[in-house]
């Protein structure tokens, strides 16, 4: 199968104007067909408006829209072969679980013998099969949340759109619909493009994430080397918890960039384009892949001392003063093995670095 046939949604250097503000700026993104795709970025940031632009909610004031190669910007939202789950879910309150369901096949010509069969086989794809009598407001924030998703998926879209449809939930609550989410997607193989601004819930579903801000497309990518390999500071700010060095860049020897941080402490990581020898720019490590100990290592190692210990839960947070540079914080897991690791505030340690971990930012 080549590219082209595989690309659900191929968004072409679109822009969104409001009358003098741009709100997108040149989005061009191609979403592929049976995948679970994450627009994610802050309030603001045009996810939402981008998302509505492909429904036909919003007009595209430049660039075009594409849905399995057929564009789209001049189709009216009912003619277009996708439909919408809502942050409210918009059910009809005077209506049963299995009305609400087959409601819109109903306004599509089918009879409601017909509807009513579709929307039980969707009831039963959400496990709300016993609740199909009830009224919305005998069901919890999580059934409801179900039923807006069957009725979504009752008329068989080839793309559905998801506006942060977990986000009235709480959080236990929202992290099983997470699952239940991408094992519904896997199992319809139908495309979804989900809207949110929490970076786990993107992290925890996505196939591929969009990280969006100011309207801008900040970077594309599957959720491991999002996280792994951030392309700004944006990014590297926006997804997940990191530490941030203001270091300058003294020397690159085949492909390796030697790094001062201050206080007369170097290291040294792969080097990135747009990065050169005299470069003031910020390096990037997440938490958890920095190491504490009482000792210097054989490798690069960066002397500080430890300033708190703070418990939460599962891990323990580490905060160091590192001579003459920054305050970095320091994640080790809650286990026998990593409360070995642990030092007491006030003393000095050594922190060195996995392998890989420090990320050099072009901007």
């Amino acid at each position: 199968m080549d590219d082209a046939a595989k690309i659900a949604v191929d968004v072409r250097d679109a822009y969104k104007r409001y009358g003098d503000v741009t709100v997108l700026h040149q989005i061009s993104l191609a979403i592929y067909d049976n995948e679970f795709f994450t627009l994610l970025g802050p309030s603001g940031c045009g996810k939402t408006t981008l998302l509505r632009m492909i429904a036909g909610f919003e007009d595209v004031s430049q660039g075009g829209i594409y849905l399995f190669g057929d564009e789209i910007k001049a189709l009216p939202p009912h003619k277009r072969p996708v439909n919408t789950v809502f942050q409210n879910y918009a059910l009809f309150p005077h209506m049963t679980v299995l009305e609400n369901v087959g409601f819109g096949l109903e306004m599509k010509g089918c009879s409601r013998a017909e509807a009513a069969k579709r929307a039980g086989e969707m009831l039963e794809l959400v496990q709300l099969s016993k609740f199909a009598k009830r009224k919305p407001a005998q069901l919890s924030g999580g059934q409801q949340q179900r039923v807006a998703l069957a009725r979504a998926l009752a008329p068989s879209p080839k793309v559905l759109l998801l506006d942060e449809p977990l986000s009235a939930l709480d959080l236990k609550l929202r992290k099983a619909m997470q699952i239940e989410l991408k094992h519904i997607q896997r199992e319809t193989g139908i495309t979804f493009i989900f809207v949110t601004h929490d970076q786990e819930e993107a992290l925890t579903m996505s196939d591929r994430i969009a990280v969006m801000s100011a309207g801008e497309l900040q970077q594309l990518g599957a959720p491991r080397d999002i996280y792994e390999y951030p392309r700004n500071m944006f990014v590297a700010n926006f997804i997940g918890d990191t530490n941030l060095f203001e270091v300058s860049v003294n020397k690159i020897t085949n492909g390796r960039a030697q790094c001062h941080i201050g206080g007369g402490q170097e290291l040294t990581t792969d080097a990135v384009d747009g990065v050169a020898v005299g470069s003031k720019v910020n390096l990037s490590v997440r938490p958890e892949r920095m190491i504490l100990s009482h000792q210097s290592s054989d490798g690069e190692s960066l002397k500080g001392t430890v300033t708190e210990n703070i418990f939460i839960g599962t891990d323990i947070t580490t905060l160091v003063d590192l001579d003459g540079g920054p305050k970095i914080t320091i994640r080790t897991s809650n286990t026998e093995r990593g409360n070995k690791r642990l030092i007491e505030p006030g003393n000095p340690a050594f922190v060195t670095m996995e392998a890989g971990a420090a990320r050099l930012l072009a901007d």
